[in-house]
Order: C-alpha cells, then sequence, then structure tokens
C-alpha cells in the first residue's frame, strides 16, 4: 500500500509566535494518521502575495490570523457565502492551483456558544466591531438570535455589522461603546474586542447573567468573564472558539472528520503549559 503522501499547511499572521493553531492541527492530523507537516510563520499583510504565491502543489491550505483575514481576500479565487458576508476568512483552502477562502471562526464562535448553554431565538450583545465581531453577527443568525445590538468604537464599524446581518437576515443595532454595559443583560452576550478593553464593565455584570462567551485566552480569565462566572452565568472562553475554528478547518483541509477530544486534550495541555 503506497504511503500517505506529505502534505503541508501552516498559520500565518503577525505577530504569530503566540498561536496554538500548530497545537491542534497536528494533535488532528496525528489521530487521523496523516504524517503531515503543520508550520507557524510569521508574515504581514505585505508579505502574504509572494509567500501564497510561493508555495507548491504539496500545500493544502492556510490558517490566518491578524491581520490577514482582509488581506487574503484579495488573493482568492474562490470564497463560501460567510466569507461574502464577514469580510473576512481565516481559512486558505489550496486545491489544483484554485485557492479558495472560508470562514470557520463563525463555527467556532456558535459551537462554543452552544456548549456554553447560549439561548437560540433571543436578543443577543456583541462588544466590538472587527472582524470577530462580523463573525459574531454570522454565528448568533444560525443560532437565530431575534435581534443582536453591537457596541462599537468606531462608526463605520457598526456599519459593517449591520451590513453583515442584513446579508444574512438579522437584525443588528450598532450602539456607541460607551453604551456597552447597557448590554450584559442580554442572555447572549459575544465580547470580541482585545485583551484589556472591557475590563471596566466587570463591574456592571449583572447578577444571574445568561451566557458569555469572551475571545481572549490568554490571560484567562478575564476581569468580565471572572465576575460573569462569580454572578452565576455560564462563560466560554477563546480557547473554545479556537478548537472548534481549527475543527472546521481540519475538516475543509483532509475531508476527514478529526477527534474534538484529541485536540481538546492539546489544546488544554498547551494553555496550561503557559
Amino acid at each position: 500500500m503506497p504511503a500517505e503522501p506529505v502534505r503541508r499547511a501552516a498559520v500565518l499572521g503577525h505577530p504569530v509566535a503566540h498561536s496554538l493553531s500548530p497545537v491542534l492541527h497536528r494533535a488532528a492530523w496525528a489521530g487521523l494518521g496523516l504524517p503531515w507537516e503543520y508550520s507557524l510563520v510569521d508574515c504581514t499583510s505585505e508579505q502574504l502575495p509572494a509567500y501564497v504565491a510561493s508555495l507548491d502543489a504539496s500545500w493544502v491550505g492556510l490558517s490566518l490570523t491578524m491581520p490577514l483575514k482582509q488581506t487574503v481576500l484579495a488573493l482568492l479565487d474562490e470564497t463560501d457565502p460567510l466569507v461574502v458576508a464577514t469580510g473576512a476568512a481565516n481559512t486558505l483552502l489550496l486545491s489544483d492551483g484554485v485557492r479558495r477562502g472560508a470562514n470557520t471562526d463563525v463555527e467556532g464562535i456558535e459551537t462554543a456558544l452552544r456548549e456554553a448553554g447560549a439561548e437560540g431565538r433571543s436578543a443577543a450583545v456583541v462588544l466590538g466591531g472587527g472582524a470577530t465581531a462580523r463573525s459574531a453577527v454570522a454565528a448568533l443568525a444560525r443560532l437565530e438570535a431575534s435581534e443582536v445590538t453591537a457596541y462599537v468604537r468606531r462608526p463605520e464599524a457598526g456599519e459593517e455589522l449591520v451590513a453583515t446581518g442584513s446579508a444574512l437576515g438579522v437584525d443588528v443595532t450598532a450602539l456607541p461603546w460607551d453604551r456597552a454595559a447597557e448590554g450584559l443583560a442580554a442572555r447572549t452576550v459575544v465580547c470580541t474586542v482585545p485583551k484589556g478593553a472591557a475590563d471596566h464593565l466587570a463591574a456592571a455584570v449583572p447578577e444571574g447573567p445568561g451566557a458569555l462567551l469572551d475571545v481572549v485566552y490568554d490571560p484567562w480569565p478575564t476581569p468580565l468573564a471572572a465576575a460573569w462566572s462569580t454572578r452565576g452565568g455560564a462563560v466560554a472562553s477563546g480557547l473554545a472558539m479556537l478548537l472548534h475554528q481549527a475543527v472546521g478547518q481540519v475538516r475543509l483541509m483532509t475531508g476527514r472528520e478529526p477527534s474534538v477530544a484529541a485536540m481538546r486534550t492539546a489544546l488544554e495541555a498547551a494553555a496550561a503549559r503557559r
């Protein structure tokens, strides 16, 4: 029986040294018996076109983190509907010379929220207005949120979120960031801002809150997540999102279903060593 050919993939971003994506993908591939190679590459937006052009037929895809989720759009031959709606691709699939973009961040957010017991068909809140916030709106649309309120630091970001919601059939209202404390009473809250940006909201968490996904995972818990848990709410960290978006990427790159349990174990062990 011929040996399984070696295939290659990598996570790209700038900076990217902190990424735990190699841990997840290597664990998945080991479980699938695939002798593939997954590397970590520091790559700026300016460097991305030349890097992608340099890849040979052994490459199956790339995982993309900031700031490349928008930069890659200009390099794609095909996109999935979620990429169009969110304006972001965290995955570049390479096959037969075709570059296809996908957004598995949506799957990551949706699954993390479900694990935290998020209530579908209820009002939801998104804190922040970047690419992850647009993916959060898409995930909440899948959860059939009745409406989404987004608290943003830039008016133009609010406009982008409203457009994403419109494309996916969910009403989005954008409000200024200084009103964010008002949104913590929602039954589902997704915090997409960088570490430290939402710390001041910890004091405003109500008693008996709903479900919170805070995409930050280092350090953990964030002040917001700690206050949420103390007051009786269900909390998911960015590690849960990271895990499940990687599951989607592995599925797309290999055509096989990876062991989520094995990937979770490897991720938790790596996170504990930090």
